[in-house]
């Protein structure tokens, strides 16, 4: 019993140095992703140091639930890799301590990381992606940093196109200025030798100063007459100047959106929102399903061409107009009746399909709603089963290879995991996309992960291993008949006695 407790402890101090490093490790990296990926919409911004490092934070805690799998992943494989080439392993089995014995205090650790990553997924989560996300909003609706450049034209100031030749000494150096504030047709142009450009104290204006140059606009701008036929002379007013000075609105303070378009989306619910929302949804699918079948029923029923053209006709009396014959009463009218008839029929048919056809696009859409919210729901499971599922893949993966060290179990990890992602997002795809039922596609990647799990932890529970060859075909067909004889023990007793 005492021995139990010292390699207890043993294990799960190494275990929680390797995996520590790695959680951080991954986590960093993953938040490094995220901040590539939206690279583009953040330089030039110049949103200040702030902003940058709330950013940094929500979206460190947005990643926790995905970094965890890779740690415990790589975190057990380093484990009893290290365990398994320092033959400590080997020491342990051999005082009569089995593997599953080794690992009940990586169990019950790994099983409390799953409980409290599904319930900080459920609760933190949501929080943080609605912080991360009108971080990121707001970021891209600030206006850039004031960067002219040279020999290029400049259109990050809203309404106003800016070409500089060269800037030297704190001058811009032959201005082109259009200014479109006023529409395309109503364009002015400003030519100027040289100019300056400053920020005013607060950050909300430009003041732009211009010296020896010309600016050009026409007048049609709130006049009578319309000067859109070619033949006609549109008037202009052209304006030398020696110095000219222009304020232009430019407000490069940063100031956060507010969140509550986000309240609503399907990132800022816990699992019971989630529920509640997917119900409602369905409830709204349903009902417009039945009122649709009813709409289209009424209106082929009693909306139909043969009483069009019955309305038609004059001389039909009420009995026949109730039951009209559609030959009948169609080859009794004339010509310019004939054509009138099939218009009627031909609007009146269109107008049935654009009312299918908008039907059908309000229902897809609720019906993608329902497999978002579905999708959302299940990942906060999914998530924190998978970290489960990763400890009966690393730490047997390492008991069979012994290897530690930084290496191959680096390399190992990397390629499980990349497999675990492909299925992932394979899984995410046949949810969104409706190929299949939602729980189907989320919970692809656990149903294929498990099995390969308990196949590696038998593996490592009788001895075998993948990397001398003692590991055959007779293995598989071992594993599945232990199995069935842990499913079905009297059925294998009688089939063997018999």
């Amino acid at each position: 019993m005492i021995l139990n407790k010292i390699i207890h402890r043993y294990v799960l101090k190494n275990f929680l140095k390797t995996f520590a490093i790695t959680f951080f490790v991954s986590l960093f990296v993953l938040v490094m992703q995220f901040m590539f990926h939206y690279a583009d919409d953040f330089i030039g911004k110049g949103a200040g140091l702030l902003p940058i490092i709330k950013l940094f934070f929500y979206s460190a805690l947005s990643l926790v639930p995905l970094s965890l799998p890779l740690s415990i992943l790589l975190g057990a494989l380093m484990t009893f890799g290290n365990l398994g080439e320092r033959l400590e392993l080997l020491s342990m089995k051999a005082a009569g301590i089995s593997l599953f014995r080794i690992m009940m205090p990586l169990i019950i650790f790994v099983a409390s990381i799953s409980i409290g990553s599904f319930f900080f997924a459920d609760k933190v989560l949501p929080v943080a992606q609605v912080k991360m996300w009108t971080l990121v909003f707001s970021i891209r609706e600030k206006n850039p940093e004031l960067n002219i450049p040279e020999g290029s034209f400049y259109s990050d100031i809203d309404g106003i196109n800016m070409y500089v030749k060269e800037k030297r000494n704190g001058y811009m150096y032959d201005v082109v200025i259009y200014d479109l504030s006023k529409g395309f047709e109503n364009m002015g142009i400003i030519l100027a030798n040289k100019g300056t450009l400053e920020m005013s104290s607060d950050k909300t204006y430009l003041l732009m100063t211009l010296y020896d140059g010309e600016s050009f606009e026409n007048m049609t701008e709130g006049g009578d007459k319309d000067y859109s036929s070619d033949q006609d002379i549109i008037p202009y007013r052209r304006e030398s100047f020696s110095k000219k000075e222009i304020i232009i609105d430019f407000n490069s303070n940063f100031a956060e959106i507010n969140s509550s378009f986000l309240e609503g989306q399907y990132i800022s619910k816990d699992t019971r929102a989630l529920k509640h929302s997917m119900d409602s949804i369905q409830l709204r699918i349903d009902s417009a399903f039945l009122s649709n079948s009813k709409r289209q029923q009424q209106a082929y029923f009693e909306s139909t061409t043969t009483q069009r053209i019955a309305e038609e006709t004059s001389d039909i009396g009420e009995q026949s107009i109730n039951r009209p014959d559609f030959y009948e009463i169609y080859s009794s009218l004339d010509s310019t009746k004939h054509l009138r008839v099939v218009e009627m029929a031909q609007a009146r048919c269109q107008t049935i399909d654009n009312d299918v056809n908008y039907q059908k696009a309000t229902t897809d859409w609720m019906t993608s709603e329902r497999r978002v919210h579905g999708i959302e729901w299940h990942k906060k499971f999914t998530l924190a089963f998978a970290c489960f599922i990763f400890l009966f893949i690393g730490a047997p993966l390492g008991a069979i290879i012994r290897k530690g060290g930084m290496g191959m179990p680096i390399v190992i990890s990397t390629i499980l995991f990349i497999i675990y992602y492909i299925i992932d997002n394979t899984g995410y795809k046949i949810a969104r996309e409706g190929i299949g039922e939602v729980w189907q596609g989320m919970w692809l990647s656990p149903s294929i992960l498990l099995p390969i799990g308990i196949f590696l932890t038998y593996l490592a529970v009788t001895d075998n291993t993948v990397l001398n060859g003692a590991f055959s075909i007779s293995d598989v067909k071992d594993f599945f008949k232990k199995l069935k004889q842990y499913i079905n023990p009297k059925k294998y007793v009688q089939t063997k006695h018999n």
